[in-house]
């Protein structure tokens, strides 16, 4: 599998049960030779059939006979298309198969399987009932990787939404701008097409110092020879992982469908490309555990499970720029303090509620995650401009950066006050309603 001769997958949602793995119904039954029986039907499995490699493993969730009821009662299973000969070579077939393949609304490169497992033979990873902890060993980086596929088709749009802007000529800008050697002016001279531009650069420029950042903690949490340090980053990929996969994929969503705007009825046919960006960034904020699903983990198990005490070490990371300030950006450091207070309010109200009101984590859990998002953008983002500063006059094309950096500022970050305010309402407004009147 390591030299890619082997493909696998992540056999995890059956028809019944996709974010409730607790209830899933694949079995698996102990046989004399010390492997288990599979039987049961995933499906949602990506790359679960294809001619691509010799052989697929798949790692398979299923329950023993005597599995204790929930999501503790999961096992995992290794489950390959072939068995392995005596040589470790592909030998007889084993006894799962494809049922079918989905038609899409995007990323139709990628074959997605419904798998039937019918008494295939099959060997336990790890302990039995510890499935889930042994597949999340997984599943930081999956969702890590997730985010930069939605940063990468965001970035994808935007380069042909700049291509674009730069050449096509329809209208006639500012006094300022205009060019009468020409019967128009190129769509970038444009106020509107600006802020369009310059949203998607925010976001994909601070995509990659986001997702840059959360893999440094990764790698700092598996290298490390310092154990406190280990132990620090542990609890900022706890914090940032659920951010990274729903805010870069939300952000990245937005960005394609701008870069769609941009070109306007063009970006509505495929000629262009624009329309399978937006299609295919679609998926990343539905799979490896939607952005909803997401945002439950980052405020009901990360921020209100550890009574705030995992923010803490993201709070100070960004405490740590705000003490170091420079005069050129005077005006966005105070901003990014008042952010900062305003996260810390809005989580103490939140964390205030939680015994009172049962619905109220799972009712301001996606803008809580947003808010988060847009004040982590606005650390990186003086971050990036503070060390793009000094180096402007031998580099000029870094000039951008800082510019950029006002520009989220002044018109991105001031979205957390409506997020907050959605935050601070809690389940109130949700729960007006009787189930008859919806």
């Amino acid at each position: 599998m390591t030299a890619g001769e082997w493909t696998g997958t992540m056999c995890l949602t059956e028809p019944h049960a996709g974010t409730d793995l607790g209830i899933i119904r694949t079995k698996a039954e102990p046989q004399a030779d010390g492997s288990y029986a599979v039987t049961g039907t995933k499906i949602f499995i990506t790359g679960g059939e294809h001619d691509l490699t010799e052989n697929i493993v798949h790692l398979v969730l299923a329950k023993l006979p005597d599995a204790p009821p929930g999501s503790k009662g999961i096992s995992l299973f290794i489950v390959p298309k072939f068995l392995p000969d005596a040589d470790g070579n592909v030998g007889e077939r084993n006894g799962v198969q494809c049922g079918s393949i989905e038609h899409k609304m995007g990323i139709h490169a990628s074959a997605t399987c419904v798998m039937n497992f019918d008494a295939a033979k099959g060997w336990l990873v790890g302990a039995p009932h510890q499935g889930l902890p042994a597949m999340f060993t997984m599943m930081n980086y999956e969702r890590l990787g997730v985010g930069i596929q939605g940063l990468g088709a965001a970035a994808r749009s935007y380069q042909t939404a700049l291509e674009y802007a730069q050449e096509r000529i329809q209208g006639r800008g500012a006094q300022v701008s205009r060019n009468f050697d020409k019967e128009a002016d190129p769509l970038i001279v444009h106020g509107d097409v600006r802020r369009m531009l310059l949203t998607m650069k925010a976001f994909v420029e601070g995509g990659r110092a986001f997702s840059t950042y959360v893999g440094q903690q990764l790698d700092t949490a598996k290298y490390s020879d310092d154990a406190s340090e280990k132990v620090r980053s542990e609890a900022l990929v706890a914090l940032l992982t659920p951010i990274a996969k729903a805010f870069i994929t939300d952000t990245g969503f937005e960005t394609t469908v701008i870069g769609q705007q941009i070109l306007g009825g063009h970006g509505y046919v495929r000629e262009w490309g624009q329309e399978q960006l937006v299609r295919d960034c679609r998926i990343a904020q539905i799979y490896e555990g939607t952005n909803g699903i997401q945002a439950l983990d980052l405020l009901g198990r990360k921020v209100a499970g550890s009574r705030g005490e995992l923010l803490k070490p993201l709070l100070e990371d960004i405490q740590a720029v705000l003490d170091e300030p420079v005069a050129e950006l005077e005006a966005e450091y105070q901003q990014l303090a008042e952010a900062v207070k305003r996260v810390s309010a809005v989580t103490e109200k939140v964390l205030s509620q939680v015994g009172r009101d049962e619905n109220v984590i799972n009712s301001v859990a996606m803008e809580y995650l947003h808010l988060l998002g847009y004040v982590i953008y606005g650390y990186l983002w003086l971050r990036m401009a503070k060390a793009a500063l000094p180096l402007t006059a031998e580099r000029p094309h870094l000039s951008s950066k800082v510019k950029t950096a006002k520009f989220f500022m002044a018109r991105l970050l001031p979205r957390i006050e409506s997020l907050a305010a959605a935050v601070e309402d809690g389940s109130q407004s949700l729960y007006l309603h009787e189930l008859s009147e919806f």
